[in-house]
């Protein structure tokens, strides 16, 4: 069954989700660009735009090989995309919309728009694990979006930033088109404008950061959400994009390119090659394709912007797993970011610990893992879920959609037409503040609030392999 609806665009149509009661638009392009131009919202489009399929994943690595053919990859692509068909391109912004199909423009729903990880290098926002949220099914519309990634969306040259004023971050600019998009859009699809809450997990939580540190981006999320990255820490933060144009120099004559125009029209597997092959010369290139500091979006490194209370004043929930990259470090990431919003006397920040042991294996609660959890996505999995894991999925989207609702993660939408409860039995989530620092732990135990053992983290860090890419 379609849905057709109209937008500020032009018509849409949608199709019916996995999720019974929700309706999912599908591949939605928001925005074009050109290869390192910054993008260009979508804003008509003719006809009836048929949202019934995703649209085309950025270029990665991934896109150059059988990735089933490649066991040291084989962690993730067992996790999250077996059995699944992706399309890459450069022509890759779209989003997906999944909300009530009873929704109209008089819903007024709150949106929560998803920006997925993968190290600036990988990913999509219709892997299997973000394909069919369950959050509608409890008054919040999802909205997950593909950025341009690599070098096409975080090259650094002075010749484009001569030609456009800065250079680098394109990626980021892509997410901030789709959240001017949603601005200007979600109405249609019966969500609220004035309650759209931006989340990320690793490098998406990154990303998210980003967005909530820049001056160009007020008014486009009312709440925020950082998984596995993000926080404050001195030695991570952007570097200022001048630092990268060697890097990126290298990589054009590596591949003969002379001009800007030519290293334009670089055939995409060339680029990737040189790309690949040049960033393990030197350490420091490691993080070449990340944010950096342009001028616009980002100008200053993230710890002074804190430093100075610049951050988004709004509420926040941040977390990390028991076997994350680098445990110790996200965890007291997460702790500090809450620390300092209070000591600045700002909105409510929720710190959260996850350490689920999934069942299938004992790799322990590793990077990405809550992510079934968060979606409630789990029976979209290979792993034996039990009774256990769905009620601890169902209590994290419902702490999930309340704060999405309410700034509050302990109660839900004070409107009863919106699907949920008014109050609930969850086990009650405290912020942090000087005098409350513990963190609701989720998995394992009975979910409550408590502390974290950092020496068991350092431990974990020093004795298990980090799991995926």
């Amino acid at each position: 069954m379609s849905t057709i609806i109209h937008t500020p665009c032009g018509e849409i149509e949608g199709t019916r989700c996995r999720t019974d009661g929700v309706t999912a638009y599908k591949g939605i392009r928001y925005a074009t660009a050109e290869r390192w131009k910054y993008p260009l919202q979508v804003t008509h489009w003719d006809g009836i735009y048929a949202a019934t399929q995703y649209g085309a994943c950025s270029y990665q690595p991934r896109a150059f090989y059988n990735e089933e053919d490649v066991p040291q990859k084989a962690f993730y692509y067992n996790e999250f995309r077996r059995g699944e068909t992706y399309t890459y391109s450069e022509d890759c912004l779209f989003l997906n919309i999944w909300t009530p199909e009873d929704a109209t423009p008089d819903s007024k729903l709150p949106v929560l728009v998803y920006i997925h990880g993968g190290g600036f290098t990988g990913g999509c926002g219709h892997e299997k694990h973000f394909d069919g949220p369950i959050w509608p099914t409890k008054g919040v519309i999802g909205v997950t979006i593909n950025y341009r990634l690599g070098p096409i969306g975080f090259a650094c040259l002075p010749e484009l930033a001569e030609e456009a004023g800065h250079t680098g971050n394109y990626g980021l600019y892509d997410q901030m088109t789709a959240l001017k998009w949603v601005q200007d859009n979600i109405a249609s699809f019966g969500g609220d404008p004035s309650q759209v809450t931006v989340m990320g997990q690793s490098a998406g939580a990154m990303s998210v950061q980003q967005l909530c540190l820049s001056p160009l981006t007020d008014g486009l999320m009312s709440k925020a959400v950082m998984s596995s990255g993000g926080g404050i820490n001195k030695l991570l933060n952007a570097s200022p994009a001048e630092n990268y144009y060697d890097f990126w120099h290298k990589v054009m004559e590596d591949t003969g390119c002379k001009t800007l125009p030519e290293f334009r029209a670089l055939p995409i597997e060339k680029l990737f090659s040189s790309w690949q092959s040049l960033k393990t010369t030197d350490r420091k290139y490691a993080m070449v394709c990340s944010p950096c500091l342009d001028g616009t979006l980002l100008s200053e490194k993230a710890i002074d912007t804190v430093a100075a209370g610049r951050q988004r004043n709004i509420p926040y929930l941040i977390g990390t797993t028991s076997h994350d990259v680098m445990p110790p470090f996200l965890f007291q990431m997460a702790k500090n970011w809450c620390l300092t919003q209070n000591a600045q006397g700002k909105l409510p920040c929720y710190a959260w610990f996850f350490d689920r042991k999934l069942p299938g294996d004992t790799n322990g609660a590793w990077h990405s893992s809550d992510l079934w959890y968060w979606f409630g996505t789990l029976a979209n999995g290979w792993r034996p879920f039990t009774d256990k894991d769905y009620t601890l999925s169902n209590q994290m989207t419902d702490y999930l959609t309340n704060f999405v609702k309410t700034g509050n993660p302990n109660t839900g939408s004070p409107d009863a037409s919106a699907g949920t409860r008014t109050a609930n039995s969850l086990p009650e989530w405290k912020p942090i503040s000087s005098s409350q620092k513990k963190v609701l732990r989720l998995g394992e135990d009975a979910t409550h609030m408590g502390s974290v053992n950092l020496p068991k983290l350092v431990y974990t860090m020093l004795t298990n392999k980090a799991v995926g890419e």
